[in-house]
């Protein structure tokens, strides 16, 4: 693979985030209406696309928690691939929701659906009270250490050094930019510079939509791009940047260190389009050279 620059997604990829992020999403909605979804149920929305954003797969999770205290039976798996029919994102299980439930139910759902009170509390949980005071510039309810201090760094020094060495590198997440800098600092990437850089900050569209990729790939001058994420909505990114920009070689790498994990994650990468599947992201540089 002769590449010219490699785009990493941050979570799941350079760092772990099963006990940050994802913990956030199952304690914010439990915090707020006292009933929650699984860990293991994030993925189902990951799966689904459209939920780059953690704060927009919270008010999903936290719909489906009281879409079933007014008659909506369905399992979560099955709300999950009405929400994918749907064309994935939060939006789409609005409309699972209201379609399912009728207009009055759906009415008194909306009413006790409190998305600024559950994105608090995640901020809350994840940020801990100094940081939140100093990102989200309020007071916390309670003095909390945060979730963010939680997160395993994945990238190894070799790996980052021979990235960093061979090829133009640049950063693709959905995170916020200031919490992007924390994980950046922490792995020895915070030398990438901000125009080498896309955060939720920097574009509406959000995963998979190509814009921010091919835009990289623009400022790189780039022939060949591999983006490497944890997600399929991080190889459908790269798969739809090949069509959007046919001038130029989009590859989507998938890693088994997120939320898709051993043969069945590997095969969903696969089915979506990834060039390749690895372990980690520590594996990245030797398959270069394979």
């Amino acid at each position: 693979m002769n590449a010219d620059a490699v785009v990493l997604d941050v979570d799941g990829v350079l760092v772990d985030v099963a006990d940050s992020y994802r913990r956030a999403i199952v304690e914010s909605v439990e915090r707020v209406y006292d009933r929650t979804i699984r860990k293991a149920d994030i993925q189902q929305f990951k799966d689904a696309g459209g939920f780059n954003n953690d704060w927009e797969l919270t008010y999903a999770a936290a719909l489906y928690v009281l879409a079933t205290g007014e008659g909506y039976d369905a399992s979560l798996e099955a709300f999950t691939d009405a929400i994918a029919a749907e064309g994935g994102g939060l939006e789409a299980a609005e409309t699972v929701v209201r379609e399912s439930i009728g207009a009055r139910a759906f009415q008194r759902v909306d009413g006790r659906w409190d998305r600024g009170r559950l994105r608090d509390v995640f901020q809350q949980l994840y940020l801990g009270a100094d940081l939140y005071r100093g990102i989200e510039g309020g007071d916390p309810d309670r003095e909390t250490r945060g979730f963010i201090h939680d997160e395993p760094i994945l990238l190894e020094d070799d790996a980052r050094d021979a990235l960093l060495a061979d090829y133009d590198v640049g950063i693709l997440t959905g995170r916020p930019a200031p919490e992007a800098e924390i994980a950046l600092e922490r792995v020895g990437l915070d030398d990438v510079p901000l125009e080498h850089r896309f955060t939720m900050d920097d574009w509406e569209e959000g995963k998979p939509h190509p814009r921010a990729l091919v835009t990289l790939a623009e400022r790189f001058d780039a022939e060949t791009v591999v983006f490497v994420g944890d997600t399929l909505d991080d190889v459908r990114t790269a798969v739809n940047a090949a069509d959007a920009d046919p001038d130029r070689d989009y590859h989507g790498v998938g890693v088994l260190t997120g939320g898709l994990t051993g043969e069945a994650g590997r095969r969903k990468y696969e089915a979506e389009g990834a060039t390749a599947v690895l372990e980690s992201i520590n594996d990245l540089p030797a398959w270069f050279v394979a």
